[in-house]
């Protein structure tokens, strides 16, 4: 693909989307048991986009075809993929959280800080929301967890308040669809890609060719 990095495992994901955690815990156990795995490059995708009114908020009356059916098979693959990747996840899966928000600090702190200063946030957030239960979208929330990977509660605020952010995360989601990006988590590397919490032996797979 375009726009990737071929020597970089680039992973398409938001952090609202429950197999989105589940697959970074996959890929995190097979980069544990690798010899030498490849550095991780994060992009945003935007799941509930299609959800977003014009000021901002989230419909949650849109009918996107997900009838209880859908929502129980997803609670039962959700559940299936805890017990196999040794997951905890203590916040159901259909809280209407709007990531939007986590995903422009995300940015700003990409921008402005270090690789390691990012990946720290960015692990907070995962599990401020998927274990601690909280509203990743509520700045108060941001503004702690940022500040635990040492980011100023004044540049998250000043972050969540900037239009650029607003923009340039659009033109991402954009790009990504470009690149052919459907769904998420999507992983990608030299060329090749894989959807979906996949186990860390497809990891191995999509990365080594074995």
């Amino acid at each position: 693909m375009s726009q990737v990095s071929p020597d970089k495992l680039t992973v398409f994901s938001d952090y609202v989307c429950p197999f989105c955690y589940l697959g970074r815990a996959a890929m995190q156990q097979y980069r544990e048991e690798a010899e030498d795995p490849p550095a991780v490059e994060w992009r945003v995708f935007d799941l509930r986009g299609y959800k977003r009114n014009e000021d901002g908020t989230i419909d949650h009356d849109v009918d996107d075809g997900k009838d209880d059916d859908y929502f129980a098979e997803v609670r039962e693959n959700v559940e299936k993929l805890k017990a196999e990747y040794d997951v905890d996840m203590t916040l159901d899966y259909s809280l209407e959280v709007d990531s939007w928000n986590a995903q422009k600090v995300a940015l700003y702190v990409t921008q402005s800080y270090d690789d390691e200063t990012f990946l720290d946030f960015h692990e907070r957030t995962f599990e401020a929301l998927w274990q601690d239960g909280r509203d990743i979208g509520d700045v108060e929330v941001l503004v702690d967890v940022a500040g635990e990977a040492g980011v100023p509660e004044s540049e998250v605020r000043s972050a969540v308040d900037d239009d650029g952010l607003d923009a340039e995360l659009e033109e991402r989601f954009e790009q990504a669809q470009e690149l052919g990006i459907t769904g998420i988590p999507t992983f990608v590397y030299d060329e090749h890609a894989a959807r979906g919490a996949i186990p860390p032996e497809q990891f191995e797979r999509l990365i080594e060719g074995v």
